[in-house]
This record gives structure tokens, C-alpha cells and sequence, in this order.
């Protein structure tokens, strides 16, 4: 207990201490004499230091008023206030007697969360920062139930959280962007109406950091900074130990981000319950207990579905969150789904990363687009979507309405040429040019397509040869235009002379042909097209992709089966890129592939491959794709598998290029298998496996003429 200093007296006069110091009007002692009792309760509790040393620093930390009393409040419970540094005014001077050469105190974090330099208080466990200690407080908040720190409490005493507390504030208005009662960010004035703090955008500016110009701070001043370039306080990750920004301060100390969201979205079986649940006890990377077990308040945990995940917005998971954005959506004028765009519906919320998802629904120009459908101002049809500006969303959601049975099917690729016909037609010059490059298209190109889009079983027709000839024939009648010369008058030496204008003028053969078979001129010799062998792969180097690409497990599945299928079987990239499930069977614990009329069997590491890959399909579709595909390389137009341009990308990148990989396998597998058995094998056509087999050097007659014509040259 604290004795008053020698020579204080409890008689000493009004207006002046026993001391003999002036009293001030506060009512709360000699300031003097207060100085002097916290000098020695703080030399008393440090004995490192000279008085003078404590003195001084007394004197930086409370100078007077109210820090001196509050400062002898906490000193008079014991040294323990320095010791543990609470309360703030404590740890204030601890830290100042610290810098000053105490020889007996050290610099204390918070119990909890371990961090230095915060002002702390007791708690339940020692001292604790502010943070630490209001989630030691913590209670259900009376409005939303959900366990927090009490931002304040309503008139009955009942807490509530800061989120509760700003929807019920006084600051709370309609906001005129978005016409919702919300807390407001900007008052409106001279007419302006107000700005809820959703809606509210900071300025735009040229970020001084990153360059590109977003939405800063001090945006007026020489210097903005966007918010992903402001610099953030870093700490070391008690889990992975990299210097990031703490997402979290957990009892075992602060948490990045990336190891948070692990954190939250693990899942394990509790080992007092059994159940698969969120592990949190003990604190750290291997819990094995879950919340309700640990007697712990239940976090994190979706009001809609009850899972414990990271939570994405309003106590909702993202998937949740996500369905509710998509209903709201989709919903017709009284507010009801459409039976129709059901599927569409479970498509969206079937998407793989729901985040990728609520971007579209949030920014894409095709969600918008689906908006107007669903309300009715955008008729469903595929005429409505070709006349739309937004070309590319348009076709988006034209795959996705298609897939899922809003739209009728349509071959995309068949379509697009009739429109590229259409402006190809309208620059031809003259009339008469017009008439035959129409009449060209029409019963000889676009027939032959149509006709082989209705006998193949493929996703897109292939129209880039088609074009090709249609645009030589315009091209070669305005070629003859600027000679003065009309196709009816045109010779031999004219033929050869555009012939010679470079390589892909050969493709005006075709047109050449369908035009003296109908009158419009003479025959032609016009040579096709030379055959490209080109080079192929090395036997070498094609074993060595194609064994990397078999136990390579760190590469995503879909280069590894469209790699090995190519390097081992030759087959074509608009084959590969149209294959569906179908094609794969396990018979007998052998997994076998159908490339032409035949099961093929596949080694066992690409039947674990091919396997996988139907079971998980790819990492990423597109946003609206069902949640089930009968394509083996999915790709990201909904219920469409991947160009065969996007999978030689893939490859490439992986070292594999389609030409000579292709033709190393044909040459390997010609040498050793019959034409008709790797025609029928690989679905080739006959004259196909032949040239393969010939260039091999497996045509045995060839080599038997050879042989002949060795011995009779024989002397």
C-alpha cells in the first residue's frame, strides 16, 4: 500500500499541499506530489536505472493532467503494470524506460496475436491488444446472431456489431445511384443526390506506382496511388513464414492471405466426432478437432447452406452467392424464373470457380445481355443475337443459351462463311464478276459444305479451304478486270500469268474447273496444289516427349492425353480436339481408345491420364457450361470442346509441335503395321495410310523395282 513522503501532512492548509506546493482547482492532488509518487513507484518497480533517468522519462510520457493521475492509478496495483506493459499508459512508459537502458523490462507483444509496439490491456490470458481483447468480449450480435466484438449496444443493452451498427446509424439514407438505405459515403449538394458507400468511387488518376490510371488515392495531389499499389504492413506468416500482409491474427500469430483461405477451406475428420469438418484445434497446420468439439464458437460458417468456408459477401459462401445473383438475374418482370432458362441457371451455379463466375455476372457484357432476355426486350433467337453490336458477348451466350436448350443448334462456322460470303459479294466488281463469284459460292462451294456438314459427326466445320477458293475466284476475275479482259475471253497465257503471282494463286482451280464444266470459259491446265511433306521429329526426341508426357504428373492432364495421342498415334489436332468420352472404355482393367473402327488398348499411364480426365474434366470451362460434358477436351465456349488452335498453343508450349510430332508417329507406326491395318486402327482413308506407308519404305514393290533395276545395271 502506498504511504504518503515525509513531510505531507493531512492538515496542510486549503489551496496548498503538506508539501507546500500551489493546488490546482481539479480537486485531484499536488501535481508535484504526484509526480513524485510515480517516480517512485516506477524507480521502485526498476531498479536498472538512476532516479534521475526514471524521472525523465515520467516526465516524456505524462507531463502532467490526467496522464500523471492515470499513470499512478496503474503503477500503485503493483510493478506488474511495466512488467506486462498495460495499460497503454504503462506500456508507454515500460518502452520509454526501455529506450532508455532498463536493464529489467523487455518490450512485451500482445498474448494473443504476438504482435509488438500495440497499446495493450489485460485480458482473460495476460495483456492483449485492443483487436485480441474485443474478440475476448466477443457475443452473438442481437440482430444478425453471428458472434462478434460489440460495436455498441442498443437502448436494452443488447450488443451489436459493426456491421449491424451502420445499417441501423443515423447516417444511413437512400442513395441515389442504386436507391438502397445505406450508410452514406458523399452528401449530396447543389442538387446532387447522395452516395451510399457501395456506390462510391474514389477519383481516377495516373497511379504513381503501377502507371495505369485507377481509381487512387491523392488523386490531387503529385503522387496518387491506387489501392492494390498502397503500401500494406507486412508480418511473417506464422504458417508458410513469407513477409505478406496479415489477412488474420490467430493465436498462433498472423496469417497471409493464401494460407488463411487454405485455412478456412480445409476439411478433415474431427477426431472427437468423426464428422468432415473444419479443424481448428490445436492452433496451427495440423488441427484435428473441430469448433463444436473444441467448445468454440462456430465462424465462417453460410447463413444459406451452413458450410464453414471463406465467406464471399452478407455471411454467404460464394456459391451461394453466387446462386442468389443468378436467380435475381434471370428473374422475369413479376420476379419468377422462367421454366425455360432453368438450365442456364444450374449451368451458371455449376461453374467451377464461383469467383470467376460473379465477375461475369457482375462486369460481362453477356450478362447483361441474359438480363434483357430473361425480361423480355431481347427476343431469344439467333437473328436477335447476330444483330447485336456486342458480336463476341453475343456468341458467348449464344453457346451457352444453346447448350442449354433455350436455342436451336446451328453449325457457328457454316453460318459466319454465308455471312463473309455476303460482304465478299458486295465488293466484287463488275456485275458480271458478281454473278459468277455468286453462282461459284453458291451451287458448288457452300453445297459441298453443307452437304459435309450433314454426313460429319464433328462440333464446327472446317471452312478455311472453302474461303480460300471463293476469295481466288473474286480475286482472279478483278485480277482479269484490270487487264481489260473478261472470264468468256480469257487464254491459257493469262492463266499462267496469274498462276505467277504467288503461291496461293493455284487456288483458283476449283473455280477454273466449275467454270468450263458450265460454258463460262475453256479448259485449263491448272496444277494442283504440291503436297508439304515437310520435316518430321526425330524417333529420339518424340520418346522423350512423349515419356515425359506419360509420368509427368505436375502437367495438366489435358496436354498430357492430347500430347501422347498425337505422338503415339498420329491423329490429327481437329481430331483430338473432337474426341468425347465415348471413345474411352476399361474392359478388363485395360483402358482402350476407339481412333478409327477398332479399340485401341493405351498403356497404363495414359489410361490413368484419360481416366482422370473424364472423371475431373478440365480446370477451366467457360462460365455457363454444364455441369456434365460427352467432350473429352472441354473447352471455354459452353458445350463446346477446344479448337484445335488453343490445343496447339497448349502444346507448344510444352515443347510438342503438331507437324513434325504427327509425322514421326505416321512414319513410325507405316513402318510396322500394313496400310488396310493402320488405316482401319487410326481411322486414316486407304490412300492416306499408303503415302505413309510408301514414304515409311514399306511399299515392297517399290523396293522390288528398285533391286531390278539394280542387277540389270550390273556389269
Amino acid at each position: 500500500m502506498y504511504r504518503p513522503a515525509r513531510g505531507h501532512s493531512a492538515m496542510a492548509p486549503a489551496g496548498r499541499c503538506p508539501a507546500g506546493h500551489d493546488m490546482p482547482r481539479s480537486g485531484r492532488g499536488c501535481p508535484a506530489c504526484r509526480r513524485g509518487r510515480v517516480v517512485d513507484l516506477a524507480a521502485a518497480a526498476d531498479r536498472s536505472l538512476p532516479r534521475a533517468a526514471v524521472a525523465a522519462a515520467v516526465d516524456a510520457v505524462a507531463p502532467g493532467g490526467q496522464a500523471l493521475w492515470h499513470l499512478e492509478q496503474a503503477l500503485a496495483t503493483g510493478p506488474q503494470a511495466l512488467r506486462l506493459g498495460a495499460p497503454p499508459l504503462a506500456g508507454r512508459l515500460a518502452a520509454e524506460l526501455i529506450a532508455r537502458g532498463s536493464a529489467t523490462l523487455t518490450a512485451r507483444g500482445c498474448a494473443a496475436c504476438g504482435r509488438i509496439g500495440l497499446p495493450l490491456t489485460r485480458g482473460d490470458a495476460g495483456a492483449v491488444c485492443p483487436r485480441c481483447r474485443a474478440w475476448q468480449l466477443a457475443a452473438a450480435c442481437s440482430a444478425c446472431g453471428r458472434v462478434k466484438p460489440a460495436a455498441t449496444r442498443t437502448a436494452a443493452g443488447q450488443p451489436l456489431c459493426e456491421v449491424c451498427r451502420r445499417r441501423a446509424g443515423r447516417g444511413s439514407r437512400r442513395c441515389g445511384p442504386c436507391g438502397k438505405i445505406a450508410p452514406i459515403a458523399v452528401r449530396g449538394r447543389g442538387g446532387q443526390p447522395d452516395i451510399c458507400v457501395n456506390c462510391y468511387r474514389m477519383p481516377e488518376a495516373v497511379c504513381a506506382v503501377c502507371g495505369r490510371r485507377r481509381e487512387c488515392n491523392f488523386a490531387a495531389t503529385s503522387r496518387p496511388v491506387c489501392p492494390s499499389c498502397s503500401p500494406k504492413a507486412t508480418a511473417a506468416c506464422a504458417r508458410c513464414g513469407q513477409d505478406r500482409p496479415p489477412q488474420a491474427r490467430w493465436p498462433e500469430g498472423p496469417v497471409c492471405d493464401p494460407c488463411y483461405t487454405a485455412a478456412l477451406r480445409h476439411r478433415g475428420r474431427c477426431a472427437s466426432c468423426g464428422q468432415q469438418r473444419r479443424l481448428v484445434v490445436p492452433p496451427g497446420p495440423d488441427p484435428d478437432t473441430c469448433s463444436g468439439c473444441a467448445g468454440l464458437p462456430v465462424t465462417h460458417a453460410c447463413s444459406d447452406c451452413g458450410i464453414e468456408d471463406k465467406l464471399y459477401e452478407r455471411g454467404r459462401c460464394d456459391r451461394c452467392s453466387l446462386r442468389r445473383r443468378a436467380t435475381a438475374l434471370l428473374a422475369g418482370p413479376g420476379g419468377q424464373l422462367p421454366a425455360r432458362l432453368t438450365p442456364v441457371l444450374e449451368a451458371i451455379c455449376a461453374a467451377r470457380t464461383p469467383k470467376s463466375a460473379l465477375n461475369w455476372l457482375r462486369r460481362g457484357p453477356g450478362a447483361a445481355m441474359l438480363a434483357d432476355l430473361a425480361a423480355g426486350t431481347l427476343p431469344a433467337t439467333h437473328q436477335a443475337l447476330d444483330a447485336h453490336p456486342r458480336r463476341r458477348a453475343a456468341d458467348f451466350l449464344r453457346q451457352m443459351l444453346t447448350a442449354g436448350g433455350v436455342l436451336p443448334p446451328r453449325d457457328e462456322e457454316l453460318t459466319r462463311t454465308g455471312q463473309w460470303l455476303a460482304g465478299v459479294l458486295e465488293a466484287a466488281q463488275p456485275d458480271a464478276a458478281r454473278r459468277l463469284v455468286r453462282a461459284y459460292a453458291t451451287w458448288q462451294v457452300m453445297r459441298r459444305l453443307r452437304a459435309s456438314a450433314g454426313r460429319a459427326a464433328r462440333p464446327r466445320t472446317y471452312t478455311a479451304h472453302a474461303r480460300r477458293n471463293i476469295r481466288a475466284a473474286a480475286d482472279f476475275l478483278a485480277w482479269l478486270h484490270s487487264r481489260g479482259r473478261a472470264l468468256a475471253a480469257c487464254r491459257q497465257a493469262d492463266v499462267d500469268s496469274w498462276l505467277a503471282t504467288g503461291p496461293a494463286a493455284c487456288q483458283v482451280r476449283d473455280f477454273l474447273s466449275w467454270a468450263a464444266r458450265h460454258g463460262h470459259c475453256p479448259d485449263f491446265a491448272v496444277p494442283g496444289p504440291v503436297r508439304a511433306t515437310g520435316p518430321a521429329a526425330s524417333q529420339d526426341e518424340r520418346w522423350t516427349l512423349a515419356a515425359r508426357l506419360l509420368h509427368d504428373d505436375t502437367l495438366d492432364p489435358t496436354d498430357r492425353a492430347a500430347g501422347c495421342l498425337l505422338l503415339l498415334y498420329g491423329q490429327q489436332l481437329s481430331r483430338i480436339a473432337a474426341m468425347t468420352t465415348s471413345q474411352i472404355t476399361t474392359r478388363a482393367g485395360t483402358v482402350h481408345v476407339r481412333l478409327g473402327n477398332h479399340d485401341v488398348p493405351v498403356p497404363e499411364p495414359l489410361g490413368i491420364v484419360l481416366t482422370k480426365l473424364i472423371r475431373n474434366g478440365r480446370t477451366y470451362t467457360g462460365t455457363g457450361s454444364p455441369a456434365r460434358t460427352s467432350w473429352l477436351f472441354p473447352g471455354g465456349l459452353p458445350g463446346q470442346p477446344v479448337t484445335a488452335g488453343r490445343l496447339g498453343s497448349r502444346l507448344r508450349a510444352l515443347g510438342i509441335y503438331a507437324k513434325t510430332g504427327r509425322r514421326a508417329a505416321l512414319i513410325d507406326l507405316a513402318a510396322q503395321l500394313p496400310a488396310a491395318v493402320l488405316a482401319d486402327l487410326l481411322g486414316l482413308a486407304p490412300g492416306t495410310a499408303v503415302r505413309w506407308m510408301r514414304q515409311a519404305g514399306g511399299d515392297w514393290s517399290s523396293y522390288a523395282a528398285e533391286l531390278a533395276r539394280t542387277r540389270h545395271h550390273q556389269p
